[in-house]
């Protein structure tokens, strides 16, 4: 999800990878995985992405957010049923 979403918005902007790998300091063959699911992102890295790309940064994090919980949850017969108690659970805003 957070992947697709920051090529999208790399390519959008008209930045090759290694052009925004060198923006964020980190290399290329890494910012490539990370486009592509093989390693996660860290939340400051979705933060200076966001800054870089002009980019929408509470869609990013949300995103990239979504994305983790994805990750641990993929798989289990009971996803529902536990995402609607933490439902319950988190402040409402």
């Amino acid at each position: 999800m957070i992947g697709q979403k920051i090529r999208e918005l790399r390519e959008e902007n008209d930045f090759l990878l290694r052009q925004l790998a060198a923006k964020m300091d980190i290399d290329t063959a890494q910012l490539s995985k990370m486009e592509r699911g093989e390693r996660s992102f860290k939340k400051e890295e979705i933060i200076m992405i966001a800054e870089i790309l002009n980019a929408n940064q509470e869609e990013l994090l949300t995103l990239w957010l979504a994305d983790k919980i994805y990750q641990i949850v993929k798989g289990e017969e009971q996803v529902i049923e536990a995402l609607k108690i933490v439902e319950h659970k988190l402040p409402k805003v």
